[in-house]
């Protein structure tokens, strides 16, 4: 599906070049002379390449054609993440450097959205928010600014965060899962 560049959003999946991007900054620039145009920043889907691209504003891009189903979490091993399709009890497994870092974030029974392309999983949708709970953290120290003061904590899957200084070890959060960044104190 062709889109216009002026519509290309992070976390977007494009054809370009014969290969699939997935959008990871995207900035549409006006100068003072000439025309404007989209400042995009990819990485390919495939490979762990990067690629930095300007489309103007009149050109058009290539959506990727995905089918997104719903899936609900299971287990790990070594390789791969298990994944089961709630309707009709299908099993299907992801190579964990598809899905990096987030998978930490994976729990027993947690409803994902996986995205496929030509009957290929290529990437894994988290809610944006999940709950977590702080393992350790470091002492505030007294006189700080409430406002700009955040300190380093660790959950119990092993991302480092920041939190602020009133969240203890201990203590459950609610955590972003886009940005890893702490949301609210349960």
């Amino acid at each position: 599906m062709k889109i216009n560049a002026g519509e290309i959003r992070v976390g977007m999946i494009l054809e370009f070049k014969n290969e699939l991007w997935q959008v990871l900054k995207s900035q549409h620039v006006k100068p003072g002379k000439g025309g404007a145009f989209a400042q995009v920043e990819m990485k390919s889907v495939g490979k762990s390449t990067k690629l930095n691209e300007r489309f103007r504003s009149s050109e058009t891009v290539e959506k990727a054609n995905l089918e997104e189903i719903s899936f609900n979490y299971l287990y790990e091993d070594d390789i791969y993440y298990f994944f089961m399709n709630p309707q009709n009890f299908d099993q299907i497994e992801i190579k964990k450097d598809i899905i990096g870092d987030k998978g930490k974030f994976l729990t027993e029974n947690l409803k994902v959205s996986v995205s496929f392309y030509n009957d290929n999983p290529i990437s894994v949708d988290l809610p944006n928010q999940v709950k977590c709970k702080i393992e350790t953290t470091d002492a505030s120290l007294k006189g700080q600014t409430v406002s700009s003061s955040y300190k380093p904590a660790i959950l119990d899957n092993g991302i480092k965060i920041q939190v602020p200084p009133f969240v203890e070890g201990g203590d459950e959060i609610i955590l972003d899962t886009r940005t890893f960044e702490y949301v609210k104190k349960i």
